[in-house]
């Protein structure tokens, strides 16, 4: 889903705390300190962002992918994005692969040629959707920038900010213009089109699919433990993260001067 953000969770491991991570060549945000041979030398990770991208290169079977039903402002559905998603693809990166489909219990209603919906939790979920939607359509960061909107008490108040922490380039006004145009209502329909065309029917939301497949069994185990569900479903060597031979050592210091 990304290329920058499983970089970075390797270079934040490498970096010591202190001072010493500091470098005054270093202009870019942390998010795009790999982004670039040249951004990794100036801000001192060169090293750490190669060794990433080896091991991901390393993966020759197929990620598991996970899909992820939901619905903006549903309790549920923020608790697992924020606490059980998002941390085990941090971790898992290299192994799984993650689709977002906002939608969840919304009802679509064709409007001459347009459409128009109704959302579960009211006319700011439906807001909430599509900021999301549009953002997943206009940035490789949307999963950071989403993790970031849900975890905050106002969603939607929060995207603004969590624009300026992970994709600094995209105002909240382009996003907006995609929510009012009609490329928001075409990205949406699609979502719309996806969830209706689950099988099995969605009862409930958060819905997950592993491989494309949902059944009662990997519902309940992904709820429990997403990740060791991922681990034990990947079908190649197995990361260190699930218990694997391959090894990372950082040797990182602050020398004292």
């Amino acid at each position: 889903m990304m290329v920058l953000l499983p970089l970075l969770l390797a270079v934040w491991v490498s970096v010591p705390y202190g001072g010493c991570s500091l470098y005054p060549s270093c202009i870019e945000p942390p998010a795009k300190w790999c982004s670039s041979i040249d951004s990794a030398v100036q801000c001192g990770v060169l090293k750490q962002c190669l060794e990433s991208d080896f091991l991901r290169t390393r993966q020759t079977e197929d990620p598991v992918q996970v899909g992820l039903y939901y619905e903006s402002l549903c309790p549920g559905c923020r608790l697992f994005l924020t606490e059980m998603l998002f941390p085990t693809y941090l971790l898992l990166n290299k192994i799984m692969s993650v689709t977002l489909v906002p939608y969840g219990n919304a009802l679509e209603k064709p409007d001459g040629q347009k459409y128009i919906y109704e959302c579960q939790h009211g006319k700011q979920e439906c807001l909430g959707n599509m900021v999301e939607t549009c953002i997943m359509n206009m940035t490789e960061m949307a999963f950071p920038i989403i993790f970031c909107m849900e975890s905050s008490v106002d969603v939607i108040g929060s995207a603004e900010s969590c624009l300026k922490i992970y994709a600094p380039e995209l105002s909240m006004d382009k996003v907006m213009s995609c929510v009012n145009g009609d490329m928001g209502m075409q990205l949406m329909h699609q979502n719309a089109l996806k969830t209706k065309a689950l099988n099995p029917p969605h009862q409930y939301v958060p819905w997950v699919t592993i491989n494309g497949v949902h059944t009662d069994d990997l519902q309940t185990k992904a709820m429990s433990s997403l990740f060791t569900l991922v681990c034990s479903m990947y079908k190649g060597t197995k990361p260190p993260a699930c218990g694997g031979t391959q090894k990372l050592h950082y040797q990182s210091y602050c020398h004292n001067e």
